[in-house]
């Protein structure tokens, strides 16, 4: 009898054993599989116009294979344009989603029913290529110098409602970006999304045009985080300057808790927005400072 009773509770001790272990590993598993920096939750982005090696889209899509990035946000100079529909196709064939595309609306060359033709050409591309993604709009500062805030607004509520139209007609959707000036103003940008809920508008924030944003963070947080679509990372401290590898400066992790504690969970941009210098290097330089602002997250 005390032998059989010894049986049971080695039997219930071993059970007991393999179920602590199984959720201990599934919660590790969990942990991983949602930790908000694993790559296939990070873009790679500015790695177009800003790469001293000036890579060919063979050249960048390998790159970006061999750092284990799923996702790239397109954006470059028009001879970049050129080799765009080819650049999508090797992404796909490598399994890199491609989020986003750039486009820079000018205030010369850009008007509701008329764009310049590298933009028209992006919309074409978009369409042949039957590529759904995001649009992310900047305005060149030009678009609303010297307007009243009112007049501005309107122009920019018109502008903005003609692209999400076509956007919509391809399966695509407008992001807003902050690019400084009046339209990067996250009040501005909040404005017009809440004045076109016929159309679905996200937005992107940027830390490295955020930093005259730094005073009010907490809040300007609460407000984006309903219209949130991607944020692109950066170093940050107060004074600049614009363009600093993440973990270099002072505020970029408490900046991205803020996002974390709100409950956004990305996607997070990384960037190679450095003109003189090879894109994979700071790629690797920022993936590096990001873990070791957060060593928690695998």
């Amino acid at each position: 009898m005390k032998l059989e009773e010894s049986k049971n509770k080695i039997t219930l001790l071993v059970l007991g054993v393999v179920l602590v272990a199984s959720v201990i590993g599934k919660n590790f598993s969990n942990k991983k599989s949602d930790s908000p920096f694993r790559m296939d939750n990070l873009v790679a982005w500015c790695v177009v116009a800003f790469d001293s090696l000036e890579r060919n889209s063979e050249q960048r899509i390998a790159m970006l294979k061999e750092l284990k990035f799923k996702k790239f946000a397109f954006g470059g100079r028009e001879k970049h344009l050129v080799t765009m529909e080819e650049e999508f196709t090797m992404a796909k064939e490598n399994n890199i989603e491609i989020t986003s595309v750039w486009l820079w609306l000018d205030n010369r060359t850009d008007q509701p029913g008329k764009l310049k033709p590298l933009n028209e050409r992006i919309f074409k591309t978009l369409k042949d290529q039957k590529l759904e993604t995001q649009i992310w709009l900047g305005f060149h500062s030009n678009y609303f110098e010297d307007l009243s805030d009112d007049i501005a607004f309107e122009k920019a509520q018109t502008m903005i409602s003609y692209l999400a139209t076509r956007a919509e007609a391809i399966n695509c959707r407008i992001a807003l970006y902050n690019h400084g000036g009046w339209s990067g103003i996250p009040k501005h940008m909040l404005q017009i999304v809440k004045a076109l809920p016929q159309h679905e508008l996200g937005i992107v924030y940027n830390f490295h045009h955020g930093h005259d944003d730094m005073d009010q963070f907490p809040a300007i947080v609460d407000e984006l985080m309903p219209y949130l679509w991607c944020v692109n990372l950066n170093g940050m401290q107060k004074g600049g300057p614009k363009i600093m590898s993440i973990g270099a400066g002072t505020h970029e992790k408490q900046m991205i808790q803020s996002f974390l504690d709100k409950g956004y969970s990305g996607p997070f941009g990384v960037l190679g927005h450095v003109r003189d210098a090879d894109t994979k290097e700071i790629l690797m330089e920022n993936l590096e400072g990001l873990k070791a602002l957060f060593p928690a997250y695998p």
